[in-house]
């Protein structure tokens, strides 16, 4: 597990071997800290957060500042991809947690007569102490909503950041104890793989990780044995649908994006591009449009295990008869891949390196099956007329499908984010994002003195329950009608012993 978890390094600074007696010390403030705090009213710990919220958006150009110079991007990609979605993220929780979380009470509405008497309500209750597995490549958003949920939902959160991620997540965690949040409550680690371990080891109620499948499958060995419950949002080899009704232009200028967000190291970037029913014009003019839009994106340094996974890829898949457009390089700028095949090692790969590859396919069947043989599912973008598109977009397995867009319409606070397949399971943000750091605690209140469904069962009792399943559930009326005579009949020979 130490080579495989979270792709994370020692963070300069922090403490790597915490004693055994500093982790029980810090464990039981955490737990006495988070009893405190589901306790109080949830119109209070939103206060919380909406202090939080404005005192980070006065610290945009901290967030800046902090952010990894291993991360392609400008300071306004950081702004708008990851500040903003995070500031927006925390005010749908200040409107929206209170109803979401709301205890839900069933009344008389489909209560089976048989349990009259019987008050039953569903209520959300807090985890306890939830854990934050953050990645490298957005370090601030997309650990940072699972932080502001887990604490919404009355939740004690440990923040292990990713690689690079610590200075980010040092701010949030400022932000908060500035505006009110306990001591105790919010906890960041240090990067190390060792971090992520020791809180794993030492009990979380539940992990939520993101990061690559393998390091995924990993983090799951560790909690299989604990059987702790997670949330897995893991890898993608995102596919992109080029209908015959899409507008090349635009479908060039989603892709070209792609490539360039953060250096094309996106779980949603595209990577997979399937042209269907297409002449062979339309295939050369879209090649001829991506390679003059990926020429203008900038080249990225890649790490050298990144760089040797993409050099392999490339090779195998020129070897199976792919055409490569575009050198390996020390700056390394897009590369298209043409004349790709669905079985080929580089389109079921998961690689965060700027390589698009096309595939031609003859029509949406085809492109059905093409898709089936990825084991990633997490976005599909499909693009097309909008009738059409979305049609399509019904059939696929994804956690998310885009309609004539890429990526951005994934920021929205309200929608929910996963997985299928190897890409994970559960999901964050959204509505259902916060009902994810909360258990179901059912309560159900008899009401009455009656004690007669705890004397034993005797012949005339099976007479009275088949007579009330045949009345209840049976086909014809008739049928029904014969089971109520039975019922009642069955009644009256039980009262009259």
């Amino acid at each position: 597990m130490r080579d495989a978890v979270l792709e994370s390094e020692t963070h300069t600074g922090c403490v790597k071997n915490p004693t055994a007696s500093n982790i029980d010390e810090t464990e039981a403030v955490l737990r006495a800290a988070q009893i405190e705090w589901a306790a109080t009213p949830m119109a209070k710990r939103l206060r919380v957060l909406k202090g939080a919220r404005r005192r980070m958006a006065g610290l945009a150009d901290a967030f800046v500042a902090a952010v990894s110079t291993e991360l392609s991007r400008t300071a306004a990609d950081t702004l708008v991809a990851e500040v903003l979605p995070l500031l927006e993220a925390c005010r749908f929780l200040e409107r929206e947690a209170e109803g979401i979380l709301a205890v839900r009470r069933l009344g008389r509405r489909g209560l089976p007569f048989w349990l009259s008497g019987v008050d039953s309500e569903v209520q959300r209750v807090s985890l306890g102490k939830v854990l934050v597995i953050g990645p490298a490549n957005y370090p601030l958003f997309l650990p940072g909503v699972q932080a502001l949920q887990g604490l919404a939902a009355g939740n004690a959160v440990v923040w292990k950041p990713g690689i690079g991620g610590r200075a980010m997540a040092e701010i949030v965690a400022e932000a908060l104890h500035a505006a009110g949040l306990p001591e105790g409550l919010l906890r960041v680690t240090d990067e190390s793989v060792e971090a992520a371990l020791a809180e794993m080891r030492t009990g979380a109620d539940k992990v939520f990780f993101t990061g690559s499948a393998l390091a995924g499958r990993a983090v799951l060995r560790e909690l299989a044995e604990s059987a702790t419950p997670c949330v897995m949002e893991l890898s993608g080899c995102d596919a992109v649908v080029v209908l015959a009704s899409a507008d090349l232009n635009r479908v060039v200028a989603a892709l070209t994006f792609g490539m360039r967000l953060n250096g094309s190291a996106t779980c949603m970037a595209p990577r997979r591009v399937f042209l269907v029913g297409a002449t062979a014009e339309r295939k050369r003019q879209l090649i001829g449009l991506l390679l003059t839009g990926l020429d203008r994106v900038e080249g990225i340094w890649l790490p050298e295990r990144v760089h040797g996974q993409l050099r392999l890829l490339l090779k195998t898949a020129t070897e199976a008869g792919a055409t490569v457009h575009g050198e390996l390089d020390l700056n390394q700028q897009p590369v298209l891949v043409t004349d790709v095949a669905p079985s080929m090692e580089i389109a079921r790969a998961d690689v965060f390196a700027p390589v698009l590859m096309l595939m031609e396919t003859v029509d949406e069947r085809a492109v059905m099956g093409a898709l089936e043989d990825c084991p990633y599912a997490l976005t599909t973008a499909v693009f097309g007329e909008e009738r059409e598109a979305l049609g399509l977009a019904k059939k696929i397995t994804a956690g998310t499908v885009l309609v004539n867009d890429l990526i951005v319409p994934t920021a929205d606070p309200r929608v929910p984010f996963g997985g299928r397949r190897q890409s994970g399971f559960g999901v964050t943000r959204g509505t259902e994002g916060l009902l994810e750091m909360t258990a179901v605690r059912v309560v159900s209140v008899r009401r009455g003195w009656s004690r007669k469904h705890y004397e034993p069962t005797t012949e005339q009792h099976k007479d009275l329950f088949n007579g009330l399943i045949r009345a209840a559930h049976a086909g014809p009326w008739g049928e029904r009608w014969q089971g109520v005579k039975q019922l009642l009949t069955a009644a009256r020979r039980l009262k009259s012993k």
